[in-house]
């Protein structure tokens, strides 16, 4: 399983940005929005914050934090979300930013920081399937499986259709071969969900495989991997319900 099968879930969409009067970063947002990360970016730098209350000067850093988020500089993103947090101006900002922390610090291999900023976030009760979700990655990357699965199963308490923990659940259950039939259904109401994504069409894949029906393996698997293609966890699989691999 790779981390693109367990990604929190989009927590820095439009719906999440709240509509602020400051015009004076308005050219950056209006990239932000367009997902145009570069220019935007650009937008923020070129920004002369020198005449900026605390308050606007927290609210580039929130903007600068995810546009280096998004461009993968995730030593610069933490520098500014750091601030945002630390300042501690807007609850829902720092809901946000503790939860992209912890997500950098997943991807960055430092996955007990990763747990610091998600059980902060549980402490005020905060809890949702984007922290159970991110929990339980951190837990499985660490070979903790049943706390990874515990965790997984409490994200589905919130939201039963919440296709990353369908899918993670499910990925944790095929492979270990816990409940491989329980893990079939799990992955096939997460790629009923989203069945556009490789990673879930390799889970379920991964699934068949492990379960014994080998040529419903290979058919998901060829699909995920004309996806992905470069993608070693999905080629792996292919290989292996191919005959190819042991």
């Amino acid at each position: 399983m790779t981390l693109h099968k367990n990604e929190p879930d989009n927590f820095e969409n439009d719906d999440n940005i709240k509509s602020r009067p400051d015009e004076k970063i308005r050219g950056g947002i209006k990239f932000f929005r367009m997902k145009n990360w570069d220019n935007a970016l650009i937008e923020f730098l070129s920004t002369d914050s020198s005449a900026f209350s605390g308050e606007e000067k927290i609210e580039l850093s929130y903007y600068l934090g995810l546009c280096y988020m998004k461009l993968e500089r995730y030593e610069e993103a933490l520098s500014y979300l750091e601030q945002v947090v630390t300042a501690n101006l807007d609850f829902l900002r720092v809901f946000q930013c503790r939860m992209t922390l912890a997500y950098i610090y997943v991807l960055t291999n430092r996955l007990k920081m990763a747990e610091y900023e998600l059980k902060r976030l549980q402490d005020v009760g905060m809890e949702s399937p984007m922290l159970y979700n991110t929990l339980a990655y951190s837990a499985w990357l660490q070979k903790q499986n049943k706390k990874a699965i515990e965790l997984y199963e409490k994200s589905l308490e919130i939201d039963s259709n919440n296709a990353t923990a369908l899918n993670g659940l499910g990925y944790i259950l095929a492979d270990t071969g816990l409940d491989v039939m329980r893990a079939l259904r799990l992955c096939r109401r997460a790629v009923d969900i989203k069945p556009q994504s490789p990673a879930y069409l390799d889970s379920l894949g991964w699934a068949y495989y492990k379960s014994g029906g080998f040529a419903e393996s290979r058919i998901w698997l060829k699909s995920a991997l004309e996806r992905a293609p470069d993608e070693q966890v999905i080629i792996r699989h292919f290989k292996i319900a191919a005959g190819e691999l042991m």
